[in-house]
């Protein structure tokens, strides 16, 4: 029986007995009040008064009780009466009209009167102790216990062959693997097993997978708890979920304890922090402490995971804590190619598929976009019908990813037709003349996306970590070409639709100046902030004397019309390919790869590659 299950039952109990002791109360009053008292009208109060039959009296503000000398023909000593007005009485008195007053409540309200506010409170908490996640009553007394969700073994059902692409991570958890299996053989020599281990890495990269995989090759339950839940409103919860958590861990030993997003628990604290005393605070406080005061030899491993290691507390990291960080990075071409065959197990896949080609596609996808590519081409092959999986699919999944949903809806103008597809044809052309630039894979006029009205689709072949000088140029350039197709076909004449070209193209020339010192005038110096980890790069804001930021300013300047001129003299040179590449995108709408390349071969001369 769980600690839930207990809890309910000790609220009904309660609940129970508190009811029955209030109607207990109420009954035993109405039962003593009936037996004893009589209820008589006022006229005869007044003819017992006359007659001197009464011992005693109370009057109170709405009735008047008493004893008489001698019982009433009831046997009752004892009366009751309510009080009414005096002169009103004499006058109904004097015409003989007998006299009755009406009480205002009477026992029985005056009983409600203080029980049904009690019973409104008793309400109140049990619907409060419930809201907070407990069971009623229980709730309330167990606001400090952990939610961590518990896996035992049956549960567990990832291994390490469902985790792929990351072989250097599984290596270093392999050794958590063995001294969970086997404490005694693996401190042999003395060893013992990190306290903490730390999951770096990509959001998508499949680090809690990794962490489930642990529990499922070690046969271990498994306690997976995410580091926002251990931060409640009321200061004080949040340590005491700590402390519950590795009570909870203790007693399941061996066991894993997972802890998702800890960059929510475990923030730096810096020394601006309005309070010392917060709830996050006390929180980290209390975990510290947890770490510091386990023995690993007792079966209980940590694990956590974070995509945001720059903002953790350095107390947290230190030695004897978070001993280990592991990184779970994006897989390069031969890691995507193992992922996707993990994932293809459960499509039907045609035997035309080159799952090696589909990874030269996929460069810089996560495990996570991997698994989302192959449920979009199952999805593409359901739609057409299709008995199996094909390649085709595969492209139209990667194509809905990266470029959005085709807006067949979107009806483009002649003229806006004509200009959307010198414009994509231009990037093709010059991507094509340029070396070290990504092969185009397809150019397209059908809308996609939010505002995409073409698009031009290069894929690398290979997997990239270095980038010259050069490259960047080209690709600068690549990125200029569908204005400069514009200004040479309708005489100078741009349109909107370079708006996110330009934005792309001065992201690289500032990156080129500020971040990697590619600029003689500027010099070798990094003027840009240092970019989150594993997260999208901050905009490059320069930290620069006046003089200097006028210098970089001219240099992304320079750099970005270098790159428009190169990409117009290409397209003034090749203005035949230009023109026959545009009548067959306007008559297709999407150009590939294979009907692109003869476009390429048409002349040699045309093909040599311009000089940055």
């Amino acid at each position: 029986m769980d600690s839930n299950q207990i809890s309910r039952k000790q609220t009904i109990v309660m609940a129970v007995l508190f009811a029955g002791s209030m109607l207990l109360v109420v009954l035993q009053f109405i039962a003593v009040t009936y037996n004893s008292i009589e209820t008589i009208p006022y006229s005869q109060f007044e003819q017992l008064l006359a007659q001197e039959k009464i011992a005693e009296v109370s009057v109170g503000q709405d009735t008047i009780q008493g004893k008489l000398k001698e019982p009433l023909p009831s046997g009752k000593s004892a009366f009751v009466t309510s009080r009414v007005d005096m002169a009103l009485a004499e006058k109904l008195a004097a015409k003989g009209v007998s006299v009755t007053g009406v009480p205002s409540g009477g026992a029985l309200q005056s009983l409600l009167s203080w029980i049904l506010p009690v019973v409104v409170f008793v309400g109140i908490w049990y619907w409060a102790g419930r809201s907070m996640g407990g069971q009623g009553l229980g709730g309330l007394m167990a606001i400090g216990k952990s939610r961590a969700k518990v896996y035992v073994e049956k549960d567990i059902k990832v291994t390490f062959a469902d985790v792929a692409g990351v072989d250097e991570a599984k290596f270093e958890l392999q050794e958590v693997v063995s001294f969970l299996r086997d404490p005694a053989s693996y401190g042999r020599l003395g060893a013992h097993v990190p306290k903490g281990i730390l999951l770096v890495g990509p959001p998508g990269t499949g680090k809690t997978l990794l962490a489930r995989a642990v529990a499922g090759e070690a046969g271990v339950a498994f306690f997976s708890i995410s580091g926002s839940e251990f931060v409640e409103m009321f200061v004080g919860v949040g340590a005491a979920r700590v402390r519950d958590l590795f009570e909870q861990a203790r007693k399941a030993a061996p066991c894993i304890i997972f802890v998702d997003e800890l960059d929510a628990l475990g923030r730096s604290r810096g020394p601006l922090s309005i309070s010392s005393h917060d709830e996050k605070e006390q929180t980290l406080n209390q975990l510290l402490s947890e770490l510091d005061g386990f023995d690993p030899s007792a079966g209980v491993i940590l694990l956590a995971a974070t995509n945001r290691p720059e903002i953790l507390d350095p107390a947290l990291l230190r030695a004897g804590r978070f001993d280990r960080q592991v990184l779970v990075d994006r897989p390069d071409k031969i890691g995507r190619t193992a992922i996707l065959k993990v994932h293809v197990r459960k499509i039907r896949m045609g035997e035309e598929v080159d799952l090696d080609k589909v990874a030269g596609l996929t460069t810089g996808f996560t495990g996570a976009d991997i698994a989302n590519l192959v449920n979009e081409a199952a999805i593409a092959a359901t739609r057409r019908g299709g008995d199996k999986v094909s390649f085709a699919d595969f492209m139209t999944a990667i194509e809905r990813i990266v470029a959005g949903v085709e807006k067949k809806s979107r009806v483009l103008g002649k003229d806006e037709r004509r200009r959307v597809a010198y414009h994509e044809m231009g990037h093709a052309l010059v991507a094509a003349s340029l070396p070290g630039v990504d092969p185009v894979q397809k150019v397209s006029i059908i809308p996609r996306g939010i505002g995409a009205l073409g698009y031009t689709i290069q894929r690398p072949t290979e997997d990239r970590f270095l980038l010259t000088t050069d490259e960047l140029k080209n690709r600068i350039a690549v990125l200029m070409g569908g204005r400069a197709s514009e200004r040479l076909i309708f005489d100078g004449a741009v349109s909107t639709g370079a708006a996110d070209d330009l934005q792309r193209a001065t992201e690289v020339a500032i990156e080129m100046v500020t971040k990697y010192g590619m600029d003689e005038v500027v010099g070798q110096r990094t003027y840009a902030p240092k970019p989150q980890a594993f997260l999208a790069a901050q905009d490059a804001v320069v930290t620069a004397a006046e003089a200097t930021g006028r210098e970089i300013d001219l240099a992304v300047r320079n750099l970005i019309e270098e790159g428009d001129r190169r990409a117009r003299d290409i397209l003034a040179r090749r203005r035949a390919d230009l023109d026959a590449g545009v009548e067959l995108l306007i008559a297709n709408e999407t150009v590939t790869a294979e009907q692109f390349s003869p476009l390429l071969a048409r002349n040699a001369e045309r093909n040599q590659p311009v000089a940055a």
